[in-house]
């Protein structure tokens, strides 16, 4: 069972979130959405133990692995040494069979910046799954992408939680992506912001007026 229980996160003065509560289990997939500046990427930084300062309480597994709005890559590193640095428990041969999974083996060798956007996008989730994570924390992690490209990272997505099962966390301004991958779609809102709405995902489910 996750649990996060953030009663209060400033920045200064200024108090960002307030009495966010949800738990989950692993294997789910919970989504977040709420307008721009609202706080979603400041919650995934507390749920994944990135930011430490706030009041409150936050149970996850030791296992996690985020993947951020821009893929952080080491861009003095080849496509492989990416994944093997971070992960030397995979070895070249298994690193390279993750790389063909989302097809990008031929660019092995390649420096992320010699990537498009679309691949450096697939390296960093193939880097995320890669250590078998049981909590995956996702920022958006589709903005910017054309609708060809999502519509694959979509999918690659939905394989990769299907094969390895962690809990994930996702943050959206996409109905179409929270319905696509979530079970859940808790919305934030408010100065400070707080969960307004918690709706079961899915094609069928209500989309929040300003939500995406």
């Amino acid at each position: 069972m996750i649990k996060i229980d953030v009663r209060r996160k400033t920045f200064g003065e200024e108090e960002i979130l307030r009495d966010i509560r949800f738990e989950m289990e692993v294997g789910e997939t919970i989504a977040i959405l709420g307008a721009s500046g609202i706080g979603k990427s400041t919650l995934l930084r507390l749920i994944a133990g990135i930011d430490p300062a706030f009041k409150g309480e936050i149970t996850r597994p030791n296992k996690i692995a985020m993947v951020f709005q821009e893929p952080v890559l080491l861009p003095w590193r080849s496509v492989l040494e990416n994944l093997t640095l971070v992960h030397p428990e995979l070895g070249t041969e298994a690193a390279l069979s993750a790389l063909e999974r989302i097809g990008i083996v031929d660019k092995a060798q390649f420096f992320p910046g010699q990537l498009s956007l679309g691949q450096r996008r697939r390296l960093a989730l193939a880097r995320a799954f890669a250590g078998r994570p049981d909590l995956l924390v996702m920022d958006e992690p589709y903005v910017s992408l054309d609708p060809t490209t999502a519509e694959e990272m979509l999918a690659l997505t939905e394989a990769l939680i299907a094969e390895t099962g962690p809990a994930v966390i996702l943050v959206t301004h996409s109905d179409v992506e929270a319905h696509r991958l979530a079970r859940r779609c808790l919305r934030l809102a408010g100065r400070p912001a707080t969960i307004t709405g918690d709706l079961a995902a899915g094609p069928a489910s209500v989309s929040w007026e300003g939500a995406s």
